[in-house]
């Protein structure tokens, strides 16, 4: 007999409407317009109406059936124990690029899970290939018009992309991206670009091809191959050059002055990485298409730059000689440390009463290659800055600790940082805002 698929409650949100209907902590979900839910697609399709039926089970084993009158689409305010309302769906493919194949032994397991799940795609903006997706999972999508979602491409020459995959169903996956742009599901699409395997004409070619999906397919970004000292018996790839970074933008940008006058999109844009090493100055706010691939390293510095330009813009309109001194120090990776120095500068510019120490934090644990901040560690910092002047409190961006707690990469805590440089930190938002105010306060 097939065991019932509960899925109980772990939080419900202030003033929502499962908290006005008492459902609570503990509760389970077994129903909803007598339907059983599978997972997120089932039940994000199922409470879109304006009327609904819930059937909830308390942890006493009564059953409340919930007649339940809302706007359309509006959210219940219930969040699930399991995200996903299913199990994981770990990746099938060998990619020659993945990241979590080059990370060193003995970090914490979760770590070393690979995902390649099309509902965190969905929930999370995860990237997924659509090797995992059945047609039967591409029908819920097409069915529930659930969007977007984000796609990792590579290529779309099809034994290539099984190659670099390698996973010999990879090029009939984009048959599935396909069937999603004709269908109308919007989709971002992602390249993570391979010296000497998928750039020159091959880039070329993919980008052709996927403009042809637009504007369904609204976005691809390019980004390049991270990598890190820990790849023993892993495919031989190259680190870009200078003069490497700027061919794949000058043909980016030829691709983006063609597709933008027809479709009022960019499509295909260049992560910040491309632009610092090839020594050339970031877009305009207005070349990102409203930052629909932020989370994906495109347009991360000028959103944050142009934040802080209008935050600082309006400080100089206040009384900032009344600012008391101080003395602090921030620290980032290589790639955003020029960034950084300049908006510290101006900072202290206006008040010279402020002393700024900003350190460029070299990665020794993933390998120099590694430039994000993203990507240190608790040691690293440590060994960095344990002889450097601190100051009154040193500065950390927010994604160089894990996002559910104050822990880093290599397991160290915030707590044991503090600790061993004697000096409180600061964990500042993302935002330009944020960062100045983060100096002022």
């Amino acid at each position: 007999m097939k065991k019932e698929h509960l899925h109980i409650v772990k939080c419900v949100a202030s003033g929502s409407i499962a908290e006005e209907l008492e459902i609570a902590a503990g509760d389970a979900l077994v129903e909803i317009n007598g339907n059983k839910i599978e997972d997120i697609f089932d039940y994000q399709y199922f409470t879109q109406d304006e009327y609904i039926e819930v059937l909830i089970r308390k942890p006493s084993g009564e059953e409340w059936l919930l007649e339940i009158d809302k706007e359309y689409d509006e959210d219940l305010g219930i969040t699930f124990e399991n995200g996903l309302m299913d199990a994981y769906r770990s990746c099938h493919n060998k990619c020659i690029f993945c990241f979590i194949d080059q990370m060193p032994p003995r970090m914490r397991d979760t770590l070393y899970f690979k995902d390649d799940d099309s509902r965190l795609s969905f929930l999370q903006g995860n990237y997924v290939t659509l090797t995992n997706m059945s047609d039967e999972d591409i029908d819920r999508v097409i069915n529930y018009h659930l969007s977007p979602i984000n796609v990792s491409f590579q290529t779309t020459n099809p034994a290539l992309r099984c190659k670099m995959l390698n996973n010999r169903f990879a090029g009939q996956a984009l048959e599935k991206a396909w069937r999603l742009a004709k269908a109308g599901i919007v989709m971002n699409g992602q390249i993570v670009l391979c010296k000497g395997v998928n750039d020159g004409e091959e880039l070329e070619r993919s980008i052709a091809d996927l403009s042809k999906y637009l504007p369904n397919l609204q976005s691809v970004s390019v980004v390049p191959v991270g990598l890190s000292k820990y790849r023993e018996g892993l495919f031989p790839l190259e680190p870009f050059t200078k003069e490497d970074a700027k061919q794949v933008l000058s043909m980016i940008h030829q691709w983006q002055d063609k597709l933008f006058p027809e479709y009022g999109l960019h499509f295909i844009h260049a992560s910040d990485e491309w632009y610092i090493l090839a020594d050339e100055k970031l877009p305009d706010a207005g070349r990102y298409d409203g930052y629909l691939q932020l989370e994906n390293g495109v347009g991360m510095l000028r959103l944050f730059m142009d934040e802080f330009k209008e935050a600082i813009t309006a400080f100089r309109r206040t009384k900032y000689d009344t600012v008391p001194p101080k003395e602090l120090s921030i620290a980032t990776g290589k790639l955003a440390y020029h960034f950084i120095s300049e908006m510290a500068a101006q900072v202290t510019a206006l008040c010279p009463q402020i002393t700024v120490h900003v350190y460029a934090i070299r990665n020794d644990f993933f390998g120099e290659m590694i430039t994000v901040s993203g990507l240190l560690t608790g040691q690293d910092l440590l060994a960095q800055l344990k002889e450097q002047r601190l100051g009154e409190k040193l500065l950390l961006p927010q994604n160089i600790l894990k996002s559910d707690e104050a822990v880093f990469l290599d397991d160290m805590t915030l707590a044991e940082l503090e600790k061993a440089l004697q000096v409180p930190i600061d964990i500042v938002k993302s935002s330009g805002q944020d960062f100045l105010d983060a100096i002022l306060l």
